[in-house]
């Protein structure tokens, strides 16, 4: 079966966590370790060791570890094979080092585990598994096969069988449950890691969007005056060059270019003002910029103005670059999800500013609801998905970054079916479907009172 490019370039990635010098450290101060305390035993507890097999193999450590120094700079970082090699190393090193020295009656022999955790954090699956099993047929065999511990005097130090299966039980049982969880945890910090920087360029591309229309705003309000000087001498010299027909024809598509550089100037001047030149609007307005993309995509969205219970006039709030992409991507679920309508109540009082934003399709699964904001890859989209959004190619990170942008200005999201998904009486044009309520104290997002009516100054950034 051949793997996803993307699962692949991810998974690649990870093993590059891990830098070779960091290795080496570690091996340096195991190799210290070792040497520490075979001294130790055989000074203080007087045991009796082969001491020409654990040079040959704690020598062989160090060779490689003074090779890697002289040959590779200090910033490299290991390939996928190159890790896992490394990792492999260690283990014999270590079971080799447990033969010599009573197997697992030597209470180091736990420190097996050290090698296997880190492949789990940094290495793909199938590596992580090649590792840990390693770990464990080498473990079974210094269980079964090893130089005894033996005092000066000849005394044979052996743990009892029944402790002996015990201490190898537990090895087994912590390379496995190591792995998994070293693998787990890693897998979720990378995945966070990930959607937080797509989240980041979401928002660094919004709010480029944003300066790029304050742009074209001054761009049409400084060009405006030489258009209009333009169509004025043009204007004039049609009605000039009545008796050269030639001139004449060349003076009237100045004037008529004139026309139409200032239509494109008008339209993009609003665009930008839009988007910058007015730092705040009424909430229904920048609900309605958010949703205005998808408006004419072949459902219907309904904005309800529902206003306030307390008699509290309509707020006037910030436009956000987060508050508009976040809204914007969760009106497009709705419309891609939905059969026919979209629905977005709009209502606030004195304290809070709630948005409901609802659809007439199946509604959320199941048996991700309670998973949903959650950053996660998709490797494969269901046939019905890929009919409903043809054009779609998104990773499953779309409402995870809808959801951290909008937290961020104080939002709260819940999320919620408007009934059953197997309720056999859905019909279009009902309010069946997914429900996404959100939730910001008046404070966070809105404008004092007074401050909307005071003239425009200039264009300032809003902290994220």
């Amino acid at each position: 079966m051949i793997e996803n490019s993307d699962d692949l370039i991810t998974e690649e990635r990870r093993s590059n966590w891990v830098r070779l010098r960091t290795l080496t450290a570690l091996r340096w101060i195991a190799i210290t370790g070792q040497i520490a305390t075979i001294i130790l035993a055989m000074v203080v507890f007087h045991l009796k060791f082969d001491l020409g097999g654990f040079a040959v193999v704690i020598g062989a450590s160090i060779i490689l570890n003074v090779v890697i120094t002289f040959i590779y700079p200090e910033n490299t970082r290991l390939s996928e094979r190159g890790a896992t090699l490394m990792l492999l190393f260690d283990i014999v090193q270590l079971s080799a080092l447990l033969f010599l020295s009573g197997g697992l009656n030597n209470p180091f022999a736990l420190l097996i585990l050290a090698p296997v955790s880190i492949s789990a954090s940094a290495l793909r699956p199938k590596s992580s598994v090649l590792t840990g099993g390693a770990a464990i047929a080498l473990v079974s065999i210094a269980a079964l096969y090893h130089v005894p511990l033996e005092l000066l005097d000849g005394e044979i130090l052996r743990m009892p069988r029944i402790f002996l299966f015990g201490s190898w039980a537990g090895i087994v049982i912590g390379v496995v449950f190591l792995g998994v969880f070293s693998w787990k945890v890693a897998s979720e910090i990378h995945t966070m890691s990930e959607a937080l920087l797509a989240t980041q360029m979401a928002l660094t591309r919004e709010q480029k969007l944003t300066d790029l229309g304050g742009v074209i705003a001054a761009a049409a309000h400084e060009l405006g005056t030489p258009l209009a000087t333009i169509k004025l001498v043009s204007s004039e010299l049609v009605d000039d060059l009545v008796d050269h027909d030639v001139l004449r024809e060349d003076a009237q598509l100045i004037n008529e270019q004139a026309d139409r550089c200032r239509d494109i100037l008008r339209s993009m001047g609003q665009a930008g003002k839009d988007d910058l030149h007015m730092r705040f609007a009424p909430l229904q307005a920048v609900v309605e910029e958010a949703a205005q993309p998808h408006i004419a995509r072949g459902k219907t969205v309904k904005l309800e103005v529902l206003g306030s219970e307390d008699g509290t006039s309509q707020p006037y709030v910030y436009r956000r670059p987060e508050i508009i992409h976040g809204l914007r991507n969760l009106v497009q679920n709705a419309v891609d999800f939905s059969e026919t309508t979209a629905w977005i109540d709009v209502t606030w009082d004195a304290r809070t500013i709630t948005l409901r934003i609802i659809d007439d399709g199946a509604g959320f699964p199941t048996s991700v609801i309670g998973r949903i904001g959650d950053p996660f890859m998709r490797r494969r989209r269901p046939e019905r998905e890929i009919d409903r959004r043809p054009g779609y190619e998104g990773m499953g990170l779309g409402l995870f970054i809808a959801k951290t942008l909008l937290e961020r200005t104080g939002a709260e999201i819940a999320f919620a079916n408007g009934s059953d998904r197997h309720d056999l009486h859905l019909h279009a044009g009902r309010r069946s479907g997914a429900i996404v309520e959100l939730s910001w104290p008046r404070e966070r997002i809105s404008v004092q009172e007074g401050e909307q009516n005071k003239a425009l100054g200039e264009n300032a950034r809003f902290d994220t």
